[in-house]
């Protein structure tokens, strides 16, 4: 069986499918948006980080808690490990494909984002409901939308039980047991408890503590960062000069001979980063759903932060680490790799404390937000009857998962995240023409995301309510 499905997930994720059907949507949708995530970036990180929230808005959570949520479930084990890895098997050019994918996908989050919020609903408890497993669906016409839903919520469930909870819960435990001696069985309990303690309460509940505890994770780990950066400081432009010039000459990296060619690079740092930041596979959407909001353009643009903070901070945090300390050609892969740079970087053993607590926090932080994507999908799927019984079953496989050998369900779940792309990226492309006309309309009159701030042209508040639900 995992012969098998790494066969699948070679050709799933291989440079021929995946990879440049999620780099050209991106690229796609960049065009036809005009370039919304770099003209508009400094107004999203405001309404993201500052403004937080529409009031007497439509939604369950705050624009920032929906953030915040989304990132929980995307800042996770790979901007620790899947950086290292990248950079084992492509060198560092890796990490400059990594920045170009995230640039282009904030495109992508926009767009979903967008839909999610555009094409939203409401269950039988009065909960919000959106994502690629309704509009899909509802944008798409004929019985092929609906198809592209089913298919997207299927694969969603399956991956929440697989990256979204027993490798993230299996990271915990085994760092844990190396650094502390902590027993696995000790560390699947705790994490299981207090997952399900949150958890119970639903979005509403995961929303209060991802506002508290992501910025916290983030912060605890880009500070250990710059700190190696820092008293590594006069490294630092000659490990830039590698990531620019390896991008496109190669390099020969430690992992092999797969490593020393150009097109080696591009593969696993599109692969690795779209890993790290989910920008149009799709998931991110269903948070952006929940979010108070009054337009689908605001949330979409609250949403595309997600990708620059997770990549083009953290991510690239975690790259200069390892290059500036030469810990790329240890040897080491993955989160070793990782905890040898910052053991390098750092006196005594506070890096490697450091990375131990990320690893922890980065996943706990994943397993929250992964359950809510899965319970979203079980509720489009079977309705408000199966959201209990999945957090329920959700909560236990946590404990299985921390004391289970998982080489399995790593490719599993590789093979699920995948596939959960490939509808929504057809969405998109599909549904480009709808958000880019209502973003040009929506942008022309907002005065918070007027360039620079204005007075809207238009009198009261008509233009800024949420479009009709017309496709």
């Amino acid at each position: 069986m995992e012969e098998f499905l790494t066969k699948v997930s070679d050709v799933v994720w291989g440079p021929f499918l995946l990879i440049p059907l999620l780099l050209g949507t991106g690229l796609y949708l960049t065009v036809r948006l005009g370039g919304v995530q770099f003209l508009k970036l400094v107004p999203a990180l405001r309404l993201a980080l500052f403004k937080r929230r529409d009031e007497d808005a439509d939604g369950d959570i705050s624009h920032y808690q929906a953030l915040t949520t989304a990132l929980a479930a995307t800042v996770g084990v790979g901007n620790i490990a899947g950086v290292a890895t990248a950079l084992y098997l492509g060198g560092p050019g890796a990490l400059f494909w990594m920045w170009v994918t995230a640039l282009v996908g904030m495109a992508s989050k926009y767009s979903e984002a967008f839909l999610a919020v555009r094409f939203r609903t409401k269950d039988a408890r009065g909960d919000m409901s959106g994502g690629p497993q309704y509009y899909l669906a509802k944008a798409i016409p004929n019985g092929f939308g609906l198809t592209l839903s089913i298919a997207f919520a299927v694969f969603a469930v399956l991956a929440s039980f697989g990256i979204g909870n027993m490798t993230q819960s299996n990271t915990v435990a085994a760092s844990l047991e190396s650094s502390f001696g902590v027993p696995t069985w000790v560390v699947g309990l705790v994490v299981t408890v207090a997952a399900g303690a949150v958890l119970i309460g639903g979005i509403k509940s995961i929303g209060k503590v991802t506002a508290a505890f992501v910025p916290f994770m983030i912060v605890l780990y880009v500070v250990g960062a710059l700190a190696v950066l820092l008293l590594n400081i006069t490294d630092v432009p000659a490990a830039l000069k590698l990531v620019f010039t390896d991008a496109f000459t190669g390099t020969a990296a430690v992992g092999g001979f797969s490593g020393s060619v150009f097109i080696i690079a591009l593969q696993y740092g599109v692969a690795r980063g779209i890993f790290s930041n989910e920008s149009g596979l799709g998931s991110a959407a269903i948070a952006a759903a929940a979010a108070q909001t009054r337009h689908p353009v605001r949330q979409g643009l609250v949403s595309m932060t997600q990708t620059f903070i997770d990549t083009i901070i953290v991510v690239s945090m975690t790259g200069l680490v390892i290059i500036t300390t030469g810990a790329w050609q240890t040897g080491l892969d993955g989160a070793e790799m990782t905890a040898e740079a910052f053991t390098r970087g750092l006196p005594g053993e506070w890096g490697h404390y450091i990375v131990t607590l990320s690893v922890v926090f980065f996943a706990f932080s994943t397993i929250l937000g992964w359950s809510y994507y899965g319970e979203r999908c079980v509720e489009r799927l079977v309705g408000v009857r199966g959201v209990l019984p999945y957090r329920l079953v959700f909560t236990v496989v946590i404990f299985v998962g921390s004391t289970t050998e998982l080489s399995l369900v790593w490719t599993f779940s590789d093979v699920m995240n995948g596939l959960m792309a490939l509808p929504n990226l057809i969405g998109l492309v599909l549904c480009a023409g709808l958000i880019a006309r209502e973003t040009k309309q929506y942008l022309a009159v907002d005065p918070d995301l007027l360039t620079p701030p204005a007075e809207s042209t238009l009198h009261g508040t008509d233009a800024l309510r949420r479009p009709r639900d017309t496709a």
